[in-house]
């Protein structure tokens, strides 16, 4: 085919895709393979391949991915059923002050957004702004609105989230770098977006009635800390065990960074140590992502559970319940990599990446406005990462980045990932019913917000481009 008639086949593929997803309510892995075999066949593949393509695309995607998200959850899940969420967004409450608990909340937003997804952290963190609220007697979107965009900030620029694991793997980025330029990255654009959100809150926003009974009604507050909205998916209902003797600040924190200095410290063995060194081979293991992760999950069901009196059963079913709730996100990720190994091997990545190349627009630009869009179109920032990293996987083959660029490479996918949360992201309608929004004023706050930090993101990256 030629280069034009490839390029029909994958713009009709993208549209189709689209259309699935956003009105016909089809379920985006669903969407993601049915519309790799259209196009695949459309474009050439023969029907004897076909299987081997989409078994080929889903298995070295979820080779890299899979065992890290699952982990990650895993971690996550144990935190949160130790009591550990609470006393770390406590924690941070206590040594910030009361003047300064915005912040606060923000920062238990950051550092508890790594291990746990951003649906999970605001069940979690939710009912701890309700409370404050009710204390201070001041809007509860003051407390809300910075923390749930820390969340969102993290879920879109850093592993292990699925969306930037994904991005990493697909174009080849080494999640050491990600992380190493990504953490830095990631703080600044949440300073900046509490800064703003302190601006944004100075207006009083109405609540609707039923949250507004939940945090600042009569009674002792307990329908707040119950929570309206059900929990997520695969999410296990139940008290938290350690609320009574939760685990402490430093030991909950400790966790969370375990898994981020085993894979820096990876990172740094590889590129500065010399090949043969023992020590280079032994970091080089401990921080492969998977092996980081499974370190921390094992230290966290010692510390936080066998330690503290769970048995083994206990740690394994908690462990386990983690993973209903991220089986989606996985086959989502994975059909992913299977529409982007159709691409490579309909040669729609090479016609995508030569109109990519002539549009003159720097990688970054394109990567940050690509994912972006396909944000703003179909609301998932996962399938927006996935979907630009398999179209601009050929354009980033062209060229001789290192590894450092093709790290930012993917934080500013995450940038565009980050931005335009609005009425199509599930996200949006969670985040705005939790804390009483009208649509109309959760776009004036979350929607313009997240925009800004994303923009932010885009602009931080593009800047540590320049000097690496």
């Amino acid at each position: 085919m030629s280069h034009g008639a490839l390029l029909t086949v994958a713009a009709a593929g993208v549209a189709l895709l689209l259309l699935m997803i956003i009105k016909a309510k089809i379920q985006p892995f669903v969407a993601l393979v049915v519309v790799s075999i259209g196009v695949a066949l459309t474009a050439g593949v023969p029907a004897a391949e076909l299987v081997a393509t989409i078994e080929e695309g889903m298995g070295s995607t979820l080779g890299h991915i899979a065992t890290i998200i699952a982990l990650g959850a895993m971690i996550g899940r144990i935190i949160e059923l130790s009591g550990g969420a609470a006393s770390l967004a406590h924690s941070l409450m206590d040594r910030f002050g009361e003047r300064r608990t915005p912040l606060a909340l923000t920062a238990a937003g950051f550092l508890l957004g790594i291990p746990v997804f951003f649906e999970v952290g605001l069940i979690i963190l939710m009912p701890i702004a309700y409370g404050v609220a009710r204390a201070s007697r001041k809007p509860l979107l003051v407390y809300a609105l910075p923390m749930g965009a820390a969340m969102l900030t993290v879920h879109a620029f850093l592993p292990p989230h699925p969306g930037a694991v994904a991005a990493a793997t697909t174009i080849g980025a080494d999640q050491g770098w990600v992380l190493l330029f990504g953490i830095p990255v990631t703080a600044v654009v949440i300073l900046l977006g509490y800064l703003l959100a302190k601006r944004m809150t100075r207006r009083e926003y109405p609540m609707t009635a039923d949250v507004y009974a939940k945090v600042f009604g009569e009674g002792d507050g307990s329908e707040a800390e119950s929570g309206a909205e059900p929990a997520p998916k695969g999410a296990v209902a139940g008290p938290v065990e350690g609320a009574e003797n939760p685990p402490s600040f430093g030991m909950v924190v400790s966790l969370i960074v375990t898994p981020i200095v085993l894979i820096l410290l990876g990172t740094i063995g590889t590129n500065f140590l010399s090949e043969g060194s023992t020590l280079r081979a032994v970091l080089t293991v401990l921080g492969a992502p998977m092996v980081a992760l499974l370190v921390a999950a094992a230290l966290a069901a010692y510390f936080l559970g066998a330690r503290r009196g769970w048995s083994s059963a206990r740690i394994s079913e908690v462990m386990g319940s983690a993973l209903p709730g991220v089986a989606m996100v996985i086959l989502v990720a994975g059909a992913g990599g299977v529409f982007g190994k159709v691409l490579v091997k309909t040669g729609i990545g090479d016609a995508v990446a030569d109109v990519l190349d002539r549009t003159g627009l720097p990688l970054l630009a394109l990567a940050f406005a690509m994912t972006m869009l396909l944000r703003a179109v179909q609301g998932s920032t996962t399938v927006a990462l996935v979907t630009t990293a398999g179209l601009i996987t050929p354009l980033l083959q062209r060229t001789d980045l290192s590894p450092q660029q093709l790290a930012l490479v993917c934080l500013a996918m995450g940038a565009g990932g980050l931005s335009v949360s609005h009425i199509n992201d599930a996200g949006y309608w969670m985040f705005t019913r939790l804390v009483g929004l009208e649509v109309g004023d959760g776009l004036r706050t979350w929607t313009v917000l997240t925009t800004a930090m994303g923009v932010a993101g885009f602009l931080l990256t593009s800047l540590l481009w320049l000097v690496v």
